[in-house]
């Protein structure tokens, strides 16, 4: 089975910046990219940056020294720690660039930008607590999809340091997503190459690859993409999670 390699404006192959059997991943602007990369028989799962000014941080609270307060900064025991942790964080999200490929889609985060979106009774619920008490960060996450179908729960706790899976593993990324989530997530996609415009870290490719099946990421911030190539190029077929 050969890497996926895509064709560019001028006729020539585009390069990859890392590629095996099953996952193909491009350093770059989406905005730019998806045209030339996106086909069909393609399934869009991303998580996009939703627009809210992602930031996070930790130990007692400072008043932020900037033009505009960020609301972390002002919250017992978390300090500002910077603006545009996650590149696109600080504007509002536009789907219709993704919603334009006209191909199946499951977009994170969709409650965030929810008036942009079309319609639809398919949502993904991740609960996240699982019991847990509430806390200043929300208790789940809202995925949109265009899957059809009734609307779907799983519950998998992801606080902190209380994990239902990867305890003691590294985190890789500031909204890094577990492997099993990105797995019951795509279990419930149609057949077809993965497609992750927004890739961070790489958890959709790693969840793609775990299943087997062939998966394409593209990242702007290449930092992501070296540790997206490190995860795929470790993930053994079938045992990720």
């Amino acid at each position: 089975m050969s890497a996926l390699r895509r064709v560019g404006p001028d006729g020539a192959a585009m390069k990859p910046y890392y590629a095996d059997d099953f996952v193909t991943i491009y350093h770059g602007d989406c905005r730019e990219l998806l045209p030339e990369v996106a086909g069909g028989g393609m399934v869009v799962v991303a998580d996009p940056p939703y627009g809210i000014s992602y930031s996070p941080g930790a130990g007692k609270p400072r008043p932020f020294r900037g033009k505009k307060a960020n609301k972390a900064s002002l919250t017992p025991g978390k300090t500002f720690v910077g603006r545009n942790i996650i590149h696109g964080d600080g504007e509002p999200f536009d789907p219709a660039p993704i919603l334009a490929l006209g191909l199946p889609t499951v977009l994170f985060g969709g409650n965030h930008y929810a008036s942009r979106l079309p319609d639809s009774p398919t949502w993904f619920v991740w609960d996240k607590r699982d019991g847990q008490t509430s806390n200043n960060f929300a208790d789940c996450e809202m995925v949109w999809t265009n899957l059809g179908g009734p609307a779907r729960v799983i519950t998998h706790r992801w606080n902190g340091l209380l994990r239902d899976s990867e305890r003691g593993q590294k985190r890789w990324w500031p909204t890094q997503k577990p492997v099993y989530v990105m797995r019951w997530v795509i279990e419930r996609c149609p057949d077809g190459i993965i497609l992750d415009p927004f890739m961070g870290s790489g958890t959709t490719l790693v969840a793609a690859k775990s299943l087997g099946r062939r998966a394409i990421g593209i990242e702007i911030k290449e930092q992501a993409c070296e540790i997206a190539a490190q995860r795929c190029s470790q993930e053994v077929l079938g045992l990720g999670a």
